[in-house]
C-alpha cells in the first residue's frame, strides 16, 4: 500500500507541474499578444503626433518671418547673439564676426515630413567676402539610419577663401586664419555638434554646466593634494 501511494503522488504531482507549465506558457503568449496591441497604439500615437507637429510647422512660420523682419532692424544682431550663446561663441573666430555683421536672417526649417530632415538657412546682405547672399546646409536622414549632409559651396571673392577655410590657396597678403572659421562647416559632410547648438540651446547649457561641475572637482583635488604636501613637510 506504502508503495501504491507513492505512485499515486508521484503522478499528482507531475500533472500539477504540466498544468504549471502550460499555465505559464498561456501567459506568456498572452502577455506578448497584448505588448503587441500596445505598440500598435504606440505608433498610431506617434503618427498623429507627427501630424500635429507638421500643421503647427506651416501655423508657425507667418510667425517666425514676421519675426525676422524685427530682427533686421536690429543692428550686429546675430552676431551679438551668437557671441552672447555658451556653445555658439566658439564658433566664430575674429574675422567670422566680420562677416556675421552682414548676416540678415537665419532659418532653421524641418521638411515637411519631419522625420527626414532639417535644413538651416543663412541669408547675407552684400558683402565683400562672398558672391553668395544665401548659405544653406542640409541634413537628411535615410532610411538605413545614416545622415546625408549637404551644404553650400561658397562662392569666395577675391583672396578671401583661404582666410575662412575655403580655397587652401593664398592669394595677395591674405593668410589662413590662426583658428578654424565657422565657414568651413559648409563643406564638411561629418555629423557635427553645430546644428544641434542651433537648434537645442537648452541642452548647450546643461553641458556648459556639466563642464563649470568638472573644473570645480579638479580644483578641489589640487587643493587637496597641496594640503598631503604640507602635511609631509611637516612630518619630516
Amino acid at each position: 500500500m506504502v508503495i501504491d501511494n507513492s505512485k499515486k503522488l508521484k503522478t499528482a504531482v507531475e500533472e500539477n507541474a504540466q498544468q504549471i507549465d502550460t499555465g505559464g506558457v498561456s501567459s506568456i503568449e498572452k502577455l506578448q499578444e497584448v505588448q503587441d496591441e500596445l505598440e500598435k497604439v504606440n505608433e498610431q500615437a506617434s503618427e498623429e503626433v507627427l501630424e500635429i507637429e507638421q500643421k503647427y510647422n506651416e501655423i508657425r512660420r507667418p510667425v517666425y518671418e514676421k519675426r525676422n523682419e524685427l530682427i533686421k532692424s536690429i543692428p550686429d544682431f546675430w552676431v551679438t547673439a551668437f557671441l552672447s550663446h555658451p556653445a555658439l561663441g566658439e564658433l566664430l573666430n575674429v574675422e567670422d564676426q566680420k562677416i556675421f555683421k552682414y548676416l540678415d536672417s537665419l532659418d532653421v526649417e524641418d521638411f515637411k515630413d519631419v522625420t527626414s530632415g532639417y535644413s538651416l538657412t543663412f541669408i547675407f546682405k552684400p558683402n565683400p567676402y562672398f558672391e553668395d547672399t544665401k548659405l544653406v546646409k542640409t541634413y537628411t536622414f535615410l532610411d538605413e539610419g545614416s545622415t546625408k549632409i549637404t551644404g553650400t559651396a561658397i562662392k569666395w571673392k577675391e583672396g578671401m577663401g583661404a582666410a575662412y577655410g575655403g580655397n587652401p590657396e593664398m592669394k595677395g597678403n591674405k593668410r589662413p586664419a590662426s583658428e578654424d572659421s565657422f565657414f568651413s562647416w559648409f563643406s564638411e559632410t561629418q555629423l557635427k555638434d553645430i546644428a544641434d547648438g542651433l537648434s537645442d540651446e537648452e541642452a548647450d547649457e546643461e553641458d556648459s554646466d556639466g563642464d563649470e561641475d568638472t573644473d570645480e572637482d579638479d580644483e578641489d583635488e589640487e587643493d587637496n593634494d597641496d594640503d598631503d604636501d604640507e602635511a609631509d613637510e611637516d612630518d619630516g
